[in-house]
Parts: structure tokens; sequence; C-alpha cells
């Protein structure tokens, strides 16, 4: 095992005559909150799609816990413990909570693969125990996900992630459109996967939010990395001199 979670070695990414990354280098420790900070365009958004596997980089090389991987599908990247939660979570409002918890994973009684009898009693109590485990602490694993605030919703969303043993979370725009209070249970949700040793990746426009949660930020701008720096090492207004 290494201290380094995940690193990048000349990450390149065109699309088209466009140069969106350009040759990323950034190591990632394991156990730390790093903010990733740019304006729109920066790059942030073409590296944590790299990460998470729905596009692949032109050049450079990616190292997971040492190894070199080539994340070629969403599904690769949970399969080595990556996990993403978009600023619209990929829920579907009208299914209950259990049900979106294992969504593309259900439970069955008994059939093959994909076929069968769901195993709803199990997956309820599975699901309740996780969300309690972010310490989202609800009625009922039955209730559906279009009746919870969105606080309510990225906790459940996390909550996921752990369920299904993700040692790395990527947060875009997580405390995007919520309330005050709903703001900061999510960033307390944040504190909390840094003390379980949880390696995040924490995008956000909101300088403010990055600067309470994070150990390091690294800023972005035209697709290169302009800083990395200690969180405690630096302001929000100093952040703000860095993107722009």
């Amino acid at each position: 095992m290494t201290d380094i979670h995940l690193s990048v070695k000349g990450l390149d990414k065109w699309y088209g005559s466009v140069h969106a990354l350009r040759n990323l280098d950034l190591d990632i420790p394991r156990g730390q909150v790093v903010g990733l900070i740019g304006d729109n365009g920066a790059g942030k958004s073409t590296f944590i799609q790299i990460l998470s596997g729905v596009h692949r980089q032109t050049n450079g090389e990616v190292f997971f816990e040492g190894t070199p991987v080539d994340i070629r599908s969403p599904r690769d990247a949970m399969n080595l413990g990556i996990e993403t939660i978009y600023q619209y979570t990929a829920m579907v409002p009208e299914m209950s909570i259990a049900r979106n918890v294992f969504i593309g994973r259900e439970k069955r009684k008994f059939g093959p693969r994909g076929f069968g009898v769901l195993d709803e009693k199990a997956m309820a109590s599975q699901a309740l125990r996780a969300i309690e485990d972010v310490g989202l602490h609800l009625r009922s694993a039955e209730t559906p996900v279009k009746d919870l605030s969105g606080g309510q919703r990225q906790g459940v969303a996390i909550a996921r992630a752990m369920h299904f043993r993700a040692s790395m979370l990527i947060l875009d725009e997580p405390t995007n459109h919520l309330a005050v209070k709903e703001i900061g249970k999510v960033l307390d949700y944040v504190r909390q996967l840094r003390d379980q040793g949880i390696t995040v990746i924490f995008i956000s426009h909101n300088l403010h939010h990055v600067h309470e949660v994070t150990d390091r930020v690294v800023a972005f701008s035209r697709g290169s990395k302009v800083a990395d720096v200690k969180a405690k090492d630096t302001d929000v207004k100093q952040m703000i001199d860095l993107i722009t």
C-alpha cells in the first residue's frame, strides 16, 4: 500500500482542436480531502471524467495505489473503488431510497443475474443502516427519493458509495443549490469521510466551502494545474487570485 492513493502523470485530453487538459501531474494522498478549483473550462470536469471512466485521456498515465490502471468505463472506476457523486445525483425520484441505493446492484432472493425475485426486505434493511452510518436518520428506506431534500439526497448518494466500499469519492458541486442548513450537513458528511480514511476530491465554485473542509487546494486554469497548496496556507482571497 502507498500513501499516494491516486497519481496522474503527463495527462492530456484533446477534444478535436481543444486542448482541455495539458500535461497534468498530480498526486492525491490517501485519506485527504483535496479541493479542485478553477473557472468554467479550466479542466476540472475533464479531469474527473477521466478518473470516473466517462472519457479516456489522450496521453498520460493514471496510477491507483501505485499500479498503472486503464479506466475505460464507469464500471472500471467503481471496481477500483472510485465513486463519483455529481451535482445532480443519478437517482430515480419515483423509486424508494432502498431501490436507489441498490440501483444496478439489486439483491435477489433467487434467479440468474439480472433476473429473479428482488429481496426487498434485505435491501431496505441494509439501505437504512447505510444511511444511518453517514448520520442521516430517516424513518423508512421505502420513502421515495422525490420526498427528500437536496441535502438528504446527497447523503443517500454518499451512503450508497460507502455501502459498496468506495475508497475514493469524487464530489462534484455537492453544495450547489442547497439551503444553508443543508450545506452544513453536506460539509459534515465530507468531514466524516475524512475521519473514516476515505479519500475525497471536492469540486466546487464556492471557495468558502472548499477552504472550510479541504486539506489541500489544487487550482486549474486553461487546462493546466497552476497551484497545489495546503488549505491552511491560503485563504479565499488568495484562491480567487489563483484562478483569475
